[in-house]
Order: structure tokens, then sequence, then C-alpha cells
């Protein structure tokens, strides 16, 4: 399996910009940048006017490495070593998790942490622990 390039120069760009979306979008908006969240609320029923913003939000995530692709003349390289049912599963239990969480990674741990929530920190070490558990059993027991 090849090992994804850690460059710091773009992981500390894009923690900034990040940190700095999730700041704006409370500054403005009075709300947290949890993605399962602003996507949860992009499907009815709809309980305010932010659709808009809303889908501004999600478009900008997909925009993302295109405006790279863009800006750098060069392809971004992303591989996925593993089957579509294994993705299809691991998508199904990434979303339930958000679901009975309250929140995702980007709502708990990115802002609830910076916030002090005791819940998101709990959330926090329950999903990045569960991640390297997961990393470690897939493989080192299975072999993958």
């Amino acid at each position: 399996m090849p090992a994804t390039e850690f460059t710091p120069l773009t992981a500390l760009l894009g923690g900034a910009m990040i940190g700095l979306s999730a700041v704006l979008l409370m500054a403005f908006q009075g709300r947290i940048a949890g993605i399962s969240g602003i996507v949860s609320r992009l499907f009815p029923p709809y309980t305010d006017n932010a659709f808009l913003g809303r889908l501004a939000f999600v478009a900008g995530l997909i925009a993302g490495p295109f405006v790279v692709m863009a800006a750098t003349g060069a392809p971004i390289a992303q591989t996925v070593p593993t089957s579509t049912p294994l993705l299809i599963i691991a998508g199904l239990l990434v979303g339930f998790g958000a679901v009975w969480g309250n929140g995702c990674t980007s709502g708990h741990g990115v802002c609830g942490v910076s916030r002090l929530s005791v819940r998101s920190l709990a959330a926090t070490i329950t999903f990045m622990g569960t991640g390297v558990l997961t990393v470690l059993f897939a493989r080192h027991v299975i072999g993958g």
C-alpha cells in the first residue's frame, strides 16, 4: 500500500484554511462548521433560509481539489486500494457514527475541541482511537 506523501507546508495551509472557515462561519452565521450537519440540512424539512449558504459550503468542499489542480497544473494523486463493497460499508459506518455521535470530525474535532467541549473531546478521542485500532487491525490482523 503506497503511503500518502506528507508535506508540512500544505498541511499547515490546509489546517489554517479549515480553521479560518470554521471561525468565519461561527462569526458571521453563529453556526458550527460540522460537515455532517451542514449536509443533512441540505435536505427537507428546511427550518431556515440558509440553504444556499449550505450548498455553497459543500460546493466549495467539492471544488477544492479542482481549484488546486487548476492553480498547480498537476493532478491530485489519491488512491484508495480497496474494494467497492468495503468502501460502501465504511461510508455507511461513518455516516452511522456521525448521526449517533451528533456530529462528525469537523464539528467535534475542529470546532468542539477548540471550544473545550467535554462532549466533543470524548467524541474526538473515541473516533480517533477507533480509527487507529481499525488501521492496526486491517493492516496487521487482516493483512490489507
